[in-house]
């Protein structure tokens, strides 16, 4: 029995991307836990397990969909609770349990460094320690100059202590892509303040690039130096920006329940705003149940493609669509591989997109009808598309039925924040035993498309 349970867990422990998984599942558990206790609501009672475990699946998968006020139902423990997960979920759970290896001054051994690797999708072993340490310092020092910007606008309004409680608070919410806030309405108030707004746009977007990118950055500092993968994920993320903040501003403009009596600026500070916290982070600078259906839609689609790999954000992937979109047009001009900045992109990569956009396309959408089922008659089909694909995405906007749903769709959401977060093509590689590799290759076949 003893020799039974040493063999699952040698091979478990040489499955790296379901460990992560597993890590991932151990945080949001005893983050439930913990939100679960009186002492972490206002009003003394335990909220219940269904909804601890909603609002901690949704703080580590760097989510923000809520089903209470979080301003208003948690205590200050059960806030710094929800601040930590979301800071285990932005940095990744290897990489902040490494962060305590180190204030420990514990060695990290191999089977961590392999973990961190996957995790940070280095590719590499090598060097994987101070690529950690890169990473947390970076995190924490684009958290700190955030905080110090919001202050500003806080501290003013709220109190020296408050004030700085909420922007840390805001700060890391923001650079982690979560969502959540302590306000009570988001960023409502400040719709029109342009610091409060561009500092949550700018540590959203820092957030989203992800940590390669800074790196390749900073060493070759011009833009044809940089790799084939930084290259795509400045491109797709500043035109997905720019085509959703466009989009917003028109659809919007004459709506007179969302931006109608705002000025030129402020439309688009606002339409600017929206589009950004569609990259994975769950601000609103205006009440999302008011925006119009095609505006609504062109956010499921924005939010399905979400952030940029190994950063803090969730959804597919601006490289996953950046890949695809270089792919169609290497097709379309006739060339035999894709390529993209003058680079050949391997046919691997390119199968492997496909196959990520079919899987997460496939989970949104049976988690989409499953609820429209469960829910029968209660909201819109729309509604419910938006909600399943802002908690694929680890979004966090919601068109106002969070609260409203039953434990069983809560449930269900809360799986579709994991899937999300971890990724379900990890879960799937980790899950799937791993086979030999095959020498036969097959003859041909010949298949009409189109």
């Amino acid at each position: 029995m003893k020799s039974k349970m040493k063999a699952k867990i040698l091979n478990l422990s040489k499955n790296p991307p379901l460990l992560l998984c597993l890590s991932f599942a151990g945080v949001i558990l005893f983050g439930a836990l913990l939100l679960n206790l009186p002492i972490a609501s206002n009003n003394g009672n335990s909220i219940g397990f269904v909804d601890a475990l909603f609002t901690s699946s949704s703080a580590t998968g760097v989510n923000g969909l809520v089903v209470v006020n979080t301003a208003e139902y948690w205590t200050l423990f059960g806030k710094v609770v929800i601040l930590l997960l979301i800071q285990i979920g932005g940095l990744g759970t290897m990489v902040a349990f490494s962060l305590l290896a180190m204030l420990f001054r514990k060695k990290i051994g191999v089977k961590e460094r392999l973990l961190i690797s996957e995790q940070l999708s280095s590719g590499s072993m090598s060097g994987v320690v101070k690529l950690s340490k890169y990473v947390i310092s970076v995190s924490f020092a684009i958290e700190f100059v955030g905080a110090l910007l919001l202050m500003t606008r806080f501290i003013p309004d709220y109190g020296v202590k408050k004030g700085i409680w909420y922007s840390v608070f805001h700060s890391i919410s923001a650079f982690c892509n979560a969502g959540f806030d302590i306000t009570g309405d988001s960023m409502a108030s400040y719709s029109t303040d342009l610091i409060v707004s561009g500092t949550i746009m700018a540590l959203v977007i820092l957030g989203g690039l992800g940590f390669v990118v800074y790196l390749d950055m900073f060493k070759k500092r011009q833009f044809r130096k940089f790799s084939v993968h930084t290259k795509i994920v400045l491109v797709m993320t500043i035109s997905l920006l720019l085509i959703g903040t466009v989009f917003i501003f028109i659809l919007e403009s004459s709506n007179p329940e969302t931006i109608q009596n705002y000025s030129f600026g402020e439309k688009l500070l606002i339409s600017a705003f929206q589009s950004t916290i569609t990259r994975t982070a769950g601000f609103y600078s205006v009440d999302i149940g008011k925006l119009r259906d095609s505006t609504a839609f062109l956010m499921i689609i924005l939010m399905f493609i979400g952030g940029s790999s190994a950063s803090t954000a969730g959804g597919l992937k601006t490289t996953t669509i950046g890949v695809i979109i270089f792919s169609t047009i290497s097709m379309v001009r006739g060339q035999r591989e894709a390529v993209a900045f003058k680079k050949t992109i391997p046919v691997n990569i390119v199968l492997k997109c496909l196959s990520m956009i079919f899987i997460c396309l496939s989970l949104v959408i049976v988690i989409a009808f499953s609820l429209s089922i469960i829910e029968t008659g209660k909201f819109d089909f729309e509604d419910i598309l938006f909600e399943t694909t802002s908690a694929f995405g680890t979004v966090g906007l919601t068109r106002g039925i969070t609260d409203k749903l039953t434990d069983l769709s809560k449930l269900l959401i809360s799986l579709t924040m994991f899937m999300g977060r971890v990724g379900p093509t990890t879960l799937a590689i980790g899950l799937m035993r791993k086979k030999k590799t095959s020498n036969i290759k097959y003859s041909e076949g010949n298949v009409i498309v189109g």
